[in-house]
């Protein structure tokens, strides 16, 4: 998944909102390809199934089955950008499931900047095992 390039701006000076920026695109991509993938859903099923996935409500979900995995560092990571303020909430989610997916966005980004592709797609592997898309 990483483009290899140099980058030019330390990775930890980068702010959780930008981080959960890059996330946002790697759940939303890792998502798209399994659904893909694994399903003969037509374009507008794919797309309403792929929002339960990437939506704040369903990101939360899926950290709830995520976090007793994480690391100390991704923990870290991960409370950075749940404590990163946003001037706008969702309109179809709690403010406490809009910053845990704004953590898990953050998380998910700073894996990728940070070259831990293969920690991403084992953490999306366990999210997919464990999220019922149904709930």
């Amino acid at each position: 998944m990483q483009f290899e390039q140099e980058t030019k701006v330390d990775i930890h000076e980068q702010s959780p909102l930008s981080l959960a920026f890059v996330g946002d695109g790697v759940l939303e991509l890792l998502v798209r390809r399994k659904l893909v993938e694994y399903t003969r859903l037509v374009p507008s099923k794919l797309h309403s199934t792929c929002v339960k996935y990437v939506s704040a409500k369903g990101q939360s979900r899926a950290l709830e089955i995520l976090e007793p995995l994480l690391t100390e560092q991704e923990q870290a990571v991960l409370r950075r950008g749940r404590n990163a303020s946003k001037a706008t909430v969702a309109k179809h989610a709690t403010p406490q499931e809009y910053r845990a997916s704004t953590g898990f966005e953050a998380l998910l980004g700073w894996l990728l900047l940070t070259g831990q592709d293969e920690r991403i797609q084992q953490l999306f592997d366990a999210m997919w095992e464990g999220f019922d898309p149904t709930l």
